[in-house]
């Protein structure tokens, strides 16, 4: 019995150390960073509107907050963590606990960092990422936003085939799960001209962006 009774042990022990072996690893970039912005005076009566994202979302922040103005309050957590990278469904699951809020919609979109992470890795980091949010925002209306397309290559680095490649990663859940879509890689492949680097875009195109992200938004919260 004794013999039996100390295998058992020694499992259940060794289960968390298990547990633990088999979470991803974290891969760097040289620089890492994470943006959140909440309301300086949230109305009570409005919905709540959470955007996750990069820094081409950060940029049309701005934007999407004017323009849902006196119908939404509208909060950001913008980070360079990659689908993949086990600190991201944390750092949405911190988010929610500093906010305490109840999330009618999230507009969420990740895809642009974490270019030393395979697709199949971006492809396995995918469910952990959509479980974050949704425990996260219980019952609100979702919305993935595509990962836009890039004026200048680089390797390493991101490139357009890649980017194609995590879109239709994430088509693949978000269609499953009957998510709605914000194409922004459809609308800024229109307009080469509005980058202002290799990767992000200018005023006028945060605003094109911004236009999009709360007509999509106004639709679902209106239904």
């Amino acid at each position: 019995m004794f013999p039996r009774l100390l295998t058992g042990l020694l499992i259940v022990s060794a289960m968390p150390i298990f547990l633990f072996a088999q979470e991803a690893a974290s891969i760097p970039e040289e620089i890492e960073w994470t943006w959140e912005v909440r309301p300086t005076s949230a109305d009570a009566k409005l919905p709540n509107v959470l955007l996750i994202g990069d820094s081409i979302t950060r940029d049309y922040f701005p934007a999407v907050t004017r323009l849902l103005a006196g119908r939404a309050n509208v909060y950001l957590i913008a980070t360079s963590a990659c689908v993949g990278d086990p600190r991201l469904p944390r750092q949405i699951d911190d988010f929610s606990a500093l906010e305490g809020v109840h999330f009618s919609l999230v507009h969420f979109n990740n895809g642009m960092h974490g270019w030393a992470y395979s697709e199949s890795e971006y492809k396995n980091g995918f469910s952990p990422f959509l479980r974050a949010i949704k425990a996260s925002a219980p019952g609100a209306r979702l919305v993935w936003a595509t990962t836009t397309p890039v004026k200048t290559e680089a390797s390493p680095g991101p490139t357009n085939s890649r980017i194609d490649s995590r879109n239709a990663i994430a088509n693949e859940f978000v269609k499953k799960d009957g998510i709605a879509v914000d194409d922004q890689h459809e609308l800024m492949a229109h307009h080469p001209d509005m980058y202002q680097d290799s990767v992000h875009f200018n005023g006028d195109g945060a605003e094109l962006q911004a236009a999009q992200v709360v007509g999509t938004i106004n639709s679902l919260l209106t239904k």
